[in-house]
């Protein structure tokens, strides 16, 4: 699993989302299901969703490991309340940073 990557197409978060119904075989949503959870996606809609920005926009690369730091940091960032301008965001996970390599010495 080292050497698998997803890609990712940056979208606006403000941008308006069109829902969509998606019929297929019991059978594919099964081994859907087992892929998503094995290969670190929430479900199988963010499954669907990668794939189709993969086969579509064919933009950056990014790893599993990744991914998963991004969801902590975003899940840390709310659970702390890190949350202002991107200048703001920085200057916090800096100070942390700094203070993680004070406390090692």
């Amino acid at each position: 699993m080292a050497d698998q990557t997803f890609k990712y197409q940056m979208v606006s978060i403000d941008s308006m989302n069109t829902q969509i119904n998606l019929r297929i075989p019991e059978s594919l949503l099964l081994n859907a299901k087992k892929y998503a959870v094995k290969h670190g996606f929430g479900n199988v809609q963010e499954l669907v969703k990668e794939t189709l920005r993969e086969k579509v926009f064919g933009e950056p690369e990014i790893t599993p490991e990744g991914l998963k730091l991004i969801k902590k940091l975003i899940e840390v960032s709310n659970k702390k309340s890190l949350w202002g301008t991107e200048e703001e965001l920085f200057r916090k996970l800096r100070e942390r940073q700094n203070g993680a390599h004070s406390k090692a010495r």
